[in-house]
């Protein structure tokens, strides 16, 4: 009986890295912790110049004595990388929520908002369900969901051929935030699909074949785009 346990024990630890390894070999990965890291999102610099690539944010936050240890772009954005609907920053309304309809990703419904407090709580909610208040500090409208309260968005179809890089945001149960970035192309519902077995209720895609990410932690360094709003996480240089 020992032994059978014992058995059991390493099948699954055997299969948990199995999984991790394909993970890691298919996407880029990287969980913050709202709480404790500094989350910030990204438009303009100073002087009110769009940021647009991740070597200027590199540059920009340096300016500031922080160091970048992640970077993602954050949303879809339309002609003068004016971000697609809503964008908060720093409690302030910067472009207006969108509740049209239309064509392209964004549309697709139902579209979502992630945001996060200044408690440092990170949400996705559907469009319809997000309601602004001060307590807001950062948010970016994108689509479509991914995860809707742990179910894939029934919109997407798993043997669907419509396949691209994407990158997208989702919320474990502990309050962590885990953003995610393919290495290679892959339809709707896998990119949800892996959200889900991450442990998300809620995941927002954001962008598609255009989307960039900086982990140097992981030897993952793209630091060229031209995007409207990005997402960095950063820390005080020592």
């Amino acid at each position: 009986m020992k032994n059978i346990i014992l058995f059991s024990l390493l099948a699954f630890v055997i299969l948990s890295c199995s999984d991790k390894i394909k993970n890691e070999k298919d996407y880029v990965i990287f969980e913050a912790n709202p709480k404790t890291e500094n989350i910030k999102f990204y438009w303009k610099n100073d002087s009110g110049q769009v940021i647009k690539s991740i070597n200027n944010l590199k540059k920009y936050v340096e300016s500031k004595n922080e160091n970048l240890k992640f970077a993602m772009n954050g949303g879809i954005f339309e002609i003068n990388n004016i971000p697609k609907g809503l964008y908060i920053e720093n409690s302030k309304i910067l472009n207006k929520i969108d509740t049209l309809t239309g064509n392209g990703n964004f549309y697709l419904q139902p579209n979502g908002v992630f945001y996060i407090t200044k408690n440092h709580e990170p949400k996705i909610v559907e469009t319809k369900k997000f309601r602004f208040n001060e307590n807001i500090q950062s948010a970016t409208q994108s689509g479509p969901m991914l995860l809707i309260s742990g179910n894939i968005n029934p919109i997407f179809q798993e043997q669907s051929k419509n396949v691209n890089i994407r990158n997208g945001v989702g919320i474990l149960e502990n309050g962590n935030i885990v953003f995610v970035m393919s290495k290679t192309k892959v339809n709707f519902y896998n990119f949800a699909l892996l959200f889900k077995e991450l442990g998300c209720k809620n995941a927002l895609y954001l962008d598609g074949f255009v989307s960039r990410t900086y982990l140097p932690e992981k030897k993952w360094m793209q630091e060229d785009g031209d995007f409207g709003v990005m997402i960095g996480v950063t820390n005080s240089e020592k």
